[in-house]
């Protein structure tokens, strides 16, 4: 067992200066995903608990970002990734108290969620690949687009951060986001 050394409490909360290519990843990245984020099913996400203290919609928008980035940086297609990591886990159930007919939640969830995403918005063929597959290896058929096995890697990554794995206690979600910001702001 590793003993992680006890971190210093701040007193004030440290902030960083927002550069213009910072903001403006922000801003494309909100573009990609404009018409979804308001929609009603997307927001319902909200009121379901995923991971220890991250609401599913919390998880869904720290894998979108991530996925975001990562496939803008190496000239994929992050449009669709943004989009399909967004509706990803679009289930709108209580995983932890809901028994379904089809099988356990991990093995099924992914079929649910595109149904619902399709009911959401007319999906690509990336988007749909990514909602369908981002639970592999646990489900057995492998992603089709190289943003889709993205998305499923950002989806185990986020996970492991949002239960704290590694850590004395998880992060609280918006952390993962202002995380990535701040990783911005070192390479700037």
């Amino acid at each position: 067992m590793t003993i992680l050394p006890k971190m210093p409490k701040l007193k004030k909360p440290v902030k960083f200066k927002t550069s213009v290519k910072h903001q403006e990843h922000k801003a494309e990245y909100q573009k990609c995903i404009a018409d979804l984020i308001d929609h009603e099913s997307v927001q319902q996400m909200e009121g379901f608990r995923h991971h220890y203290r991250t609401n599913c919609l919390a998880h869904s928008l720290n894998v979108s970002y991530f996925s975001y980035r990562i496939c803008r940086f190496c000239n994929m297609d992050y449009r669709s990734a943004a989009r399909g990591a967004l509706l990803h886990d679009l289930f709108l159930y209580d995983w932890r108290e809901t028994d379904l007919e089809e099988g356990r939640h991990a093995f099924v969830h992914p079929r649910i969620a595109l149904q619902n995403a399709t009911d959401v918005s007319e999906l690509n063929d990336i988007e749909q690949d990514i909602v369908l597959k981002h639970m592999w290896p646990l489900t057995p058929h492998m992603p089709s687009f190289k943003e889709s096995l993205v998305v499923c890697m950002m989806d185990k990554y986020c996970t492991t951060l949002e239960l704290g794995f590694g850590q004395r206690r998880p992060l609280p979600s918006a952390n993962l986001i202002s995380m990535m910001d701040q990783m911005d702001e070192r390479s700037a």
